[in-house]
């Protein structure tokens, strides 16, 4: 059995994160870290864990934990794995990162979009990103991954292979995305209020938002050269879900087969990329609960331009799952083991 241990299990992520390990037939979680809940018995937290997670929550003591764990996941807030880790740490055990810390290959573009100094910059070079579609191979070597965002998860994976195949200009891409209430994170806040979001839709981060670079660099190694696009989430009221209409305009006339040959290239093979059928477009209800991400695309033949629209559950693919999915890749395990959850309807 896989002994793992989560720092920051009693935010969203991190509970999404203990639910699916308890459910895994090859890991069991050992330690359930959360600086706020220290002594607390974890299912008092989340009622839902009763008589499942018979632990109490301990401290976020990374040293101590390496000695316990084959595994740790930190679903911290930027900045602590990066001041936690050390080689000592990294000798004992592998880490699974859930926050920004180690995503972005250039410390100065973290400091500037985070507005944090990083304290382990010498770790960035060697952290494998870990998005499992893309960096498979990487990701079974490393003992370091930088697990992707929830907005990065699904707005490059649904731009991957138009902007990998050269189909796109990419200097033209803008990326509109929606995100469920659960990815600002757990924290009391007035503007997270139920009062305060339900009946109502808005944008934030507009120019601004930090997983703008993130999703510029991956998309960049793709097609070998800088991306600059534009990047707007809108938050929306309900729990769960993003949904990401990219649009770019094409470099020459396609057809509706060569575009899909190009997404069938990358994904025909993926089990956790579900290519849906001409017409049928992506929604999150579809994939609430699971670790599957939905694609499709739209070519507007009178501008010239194409639209591609993803949709995934930003707690499992865009956090936990595809932890979980890095955590089978790093083992030699099934990559699906542990998440063939259905998604979850009504």
């Amino acid at each position: 059995m896989i002994k793992a241990g989560i720092i920051g299990s009693t935010g969203y992520a991190g509970a999404e994160l203990a639910g699916l390990l308890l459910g895994h037939p090859e890991a069991e979680v050992v330690w359930y870290g959360s600086r706020s809940y220290v002594g607390e018995e974890y299912s008092s937290i989340y009622r839902n864990m009763f008589r499942q997670a018979d632990a109490k929550c301990l401290d976020d003591n990374m040293e101590e934990l390496a000695d316990e764990a084959d595994i740790i996941f930190t679903a911290t807030p930027q900045g602590l794995c990066a001041s936690l880790i050390n080689d000592r740490i990294l000798e004992k055990t592998k880490i699974v990162d859930l926050s920004a810390d180690f995503r972005i290959k250039d410390v100065k573009v973290y400091e500037k979009w985070y507005g944090l100094e990083h304290k382990s910059p010498q770790y960035i070079g060697e952290a494998v990103y870990g998005l499992c579609e893309i960096n498979r191979e990487d990701v079974k070597k490393a003992r370091l991954i930088a697990n992707p965002g929830c907005y990065t998860t699904c707005s490059i994976l649904t731009l991957y292979p138009l902007v990998k195949e050269g189909l796109v200009d990419v200097s033209s891409i803008i990326i509109d995305a929606k995100s469920g209430t659960s990815g600002a994170g757990r924290g009391a806040k007035v503007q997270n209020l139920f009062c305060e979001v339900n009946e109502s839709i808005k944008a934030y981060g507009i120019a601004s938002h930090r997983h703008t670079p993130e999703i510029e660099e991956q998309l960049g190694y793709a097609c070998g050269k800088p991306v600059v696009l534009n990047f707007t989430p809108h938050l929306v009221p309900m729990n769960r879900g993003i949904l990401a209409t990219a649009y770019a305009s094409l470099i020459k006339s396609v057809s509706y087969g060569e575009v899909k040959a190009a997404y069938e290239k990358y994904y025909g093979n993926e089990y956790f990329i579900r290519l849906l059928p001409e017409g049928v477009y992506p929604e999150t209800r579809w994939v609430e609960g699971s670790n599957f991400v939905d694609i499709n695309f739209k070519i507007d033949e009178r501008t010239g331009r194409i639209i591609a629209i993803g949709a995934l559950d930003n707690l499992v693919k865009g956090a936990a799952g595809q932890a979980v999915q890095n955590m089978n890749l790093m083992f030699g395990l099934p990559e699906a083991m542990g998440l063939g959850r259905v998604p979850l309807f009504p």
